[in-house]
């Protein structure tokens, strides 16, 4: 497939991609890479998937949902969290003992799913609907 050449930056492209980055900006280009990077793998982009789209979880439901090992899922969890797009999060519940472990997405969780992998999907499915020859 082709990439489109006549997609430019409003303005001037800096020689170094880390040009692109405001002034003050809350993360380094490596540190966005690493989100990506890590969303590149089957399993973290589905429980990133599952927080984004269903909310909070704990390390049991999104056990089920995945069907997928303790030891398999912390591990992917441990990487998200370590990248920032998940935070892990305990709190104690009403009348239970201890405390409980759940997980969430953070906002560039949310943002490299929704307007990262998510959209190129929408992209692709669109692509495809104006290129159908079986619809004319």
């Amino acid at each position: 497939m082709a990439t489109d050449q006549t997609r430019r930056f409003d303005g001037d492209v800096p020689d170094d991609p880390a040009d692109l980055l405001p002034e003050e900006s809350v993360l380094d280009l490596d540190e966005y890479l690493d989100m990506h990077a890590a969303v590149g793998h089957r399993t973290r982009y589905e429980i990133l998937y599952r927080l984004v789209h269903g909310g909070e979880m704990s390390p049991k439901e999104l056990e089920d949902a995945l069907e997928i090992d303790d030891s398999t899922l912390h591990y992917h969890l441990n990487k998200l969290v370590d990248v920032g797009l998940v935070e892990k999060r305990q709190r104690t519940e009403r009348g239970q003992g201890g405390l409980y472990t759940y997980y969430r997405a953070t906002v560039f969780g949310d943002v490299t799913l929704t307007d990262g992998v998510d959209e190129l999907i929408r992209g692709e499915q669109t692509f495809s609907e104006l290129y159908d020859s079986s619809t004319a």
